[in-house]
Order: C-alpha cells, then sequence, then structure tokens
C-alpha cells in the first residue's frame, strides 16, 4: 500500500547455502538408465516423471511430460514417431533433450535444433548413434556444474556489494534484488546467443561451413 516501508528479513546466505547443496543433488539419466525395450505411452510418461519430478518448481503440481503433449511433439516433427505405438530408448533420449529445452526455447526452435540430430543419428547403424550424442553433451555438461558453482558464488558475492547506502530496512531486499537481476542478466544473454545459433542452423550457415572447397562449384 502507498506510503507503507516494507520490512522484509532474508537470509540470503542460507539461501545460497540451499542452492548449493542443490547443484550437489544434480544428476543426469544416463541412457544405460533407460530401459533397453520399447515401452508404451504410459509408461514412457511414468519414466519422465520418476526421473525429473525433483527437478520442477512445484513437484507436486508440475507436469514432466504428458501424452498429449507427446503427441505433439511427434505431430510437430520434434519427435519420430513411435512404431506400433511403441517408444524406443531413442525416442527416450530425444524426449529428454526435449524436456531441458522447452522452458527456454520455442517449439519452433527446438525442432530446429533437434531435426538435424534425428535425421542423422536416429535409429542410424554404426558406432555414433543418437545415444553417442546424448552421452557427449550430458557428460560434458554435467562436469561444469563446479564451475557454475563458482560462478553463481561470484555473483553472489558482487551483489552483497551493492546498495550499501539504501536504508537499512531495504537493504536486504535489494541486495537479494541485484543477485536475481545478475543471474538473470547472465540467463538473458545467453538465451540471445541460442537463439543466434540457432538462427545459424535455419539459415542453413552451418551447411556451408561444413563444406569441402571443391563443393561450390557444383553449386
Amino acid at each position: 500500500m502507498k506510503g507503507m516501508v516494507m520490512h522484509m528479513h532474508i537470509n540470503t546466505k542460507d539461501l545460497l547455502n540451499s542452492i548449493m547443496e542443490s547443484f550437489d543433488r544434480i544428476s543426469y539419466v544416463k541412457s544405460s538408465d533407460i530401459p533397453n525395450i520399447d515401452l508404451y505411452m504410459d509408461q514412457v510418461t511414468t519414466f519422465m516423471d520418476k526421473n525429473f519430478r525433483k527437478t520442477t518448481r512445484y513437484p507436486g503440481d508440475d507436469k514432466i511430460m504428458t501424452k498429449t503433449m507427446i503427441n505433439n511433439y511427434a505431430k510437430n516433427d520434434l519427435l519420430p514417431p513411435p512404431v506400433r505405438k511403441k517408444y524406443s530408448r531413442e525416442h527416450i533420449l530425444v524426449l529428454i533433450f526435449i524436456y531441458y529445452y522447452k522452458g527456454i526455447l520455442s517449439i519452433s526452435d527446438i525442432q530446429t535444433l533437434l531435426g538435424p540430430i534425428t535425421e542423422k543419428f536416429f535409429h542410424k547403424d554404426g558406432e555414433f548413434d543418437i545415444q553417442s550424442v546424448y552421452e557427449e553433451v550430458f557428460q560434458v555438461g554435467y562436469d561444469q556444474i563446479e564451475a557454475l558453482k563458482q560462478h553463481v558464488m561470484e555473483e553472489y558475492e558482487r551483489a552483497m556489494g551493492t546498495f550499501e547506502d539504501a536504508p537499512e530496512d531495504q537493504r536486504e531486499f535489494l541486495k537479494l534484488f541485484s543477485f536475481i537481476c545478475f543471474l538473470s542478466f547472465d540467463v538473458y544473454m545467453k538465451k540471445q546467443l541460442i537463439e543466434k545459433l540457432i538462427d545459424e542452423i535455419k539459415e542453413g550457415s552451418y551447411q556451408k561451413a561444413d563444406r569441402k572447397p571443391g563443393d561450390m562449384k557444383k553449386e
């Protein structure tokens, strides 16, 4: 209300420690954790719910992946269609990619990003397949957790140095506000970079970069 002074006590140190502890509990679903048998839709949604329920903001309410979502992914060419209503391990790997992407990217961008992956590596014979792609990127990402923790700690220390001259009863909240702003700006800039890279894929620039010198003469 107008004229009311807001008093707020936030233990930011305890909050940061809780965040750091949650980083320590992060793990990823290894391809070997996925059943090596084809699954029906109900089994797929159960698997996703079991393995990703704890990653949601509101575990009791948030939907991980519903039947409607999966059907829409297949309809929009994000996910190859099931075979006789069954989904393979490779289908599950694609769904995991989609799960992580859908919080920050549009359906169109996910399709642009995953389209070449499923086209080249889904159900392909040979040593290098979609499972190889999945294990490579997720293991490298998982190995970066310590670096991420260090980055968050640095942003926290920087935020705690702001608003030293602010009114004492507002200082704690404003420092937390700074912390959120710094993290949000980092996410914003990375999202801008991701979208730019996806636009490059959409325009075919990545294919041009892979061409051999003699390929231009064939056009």
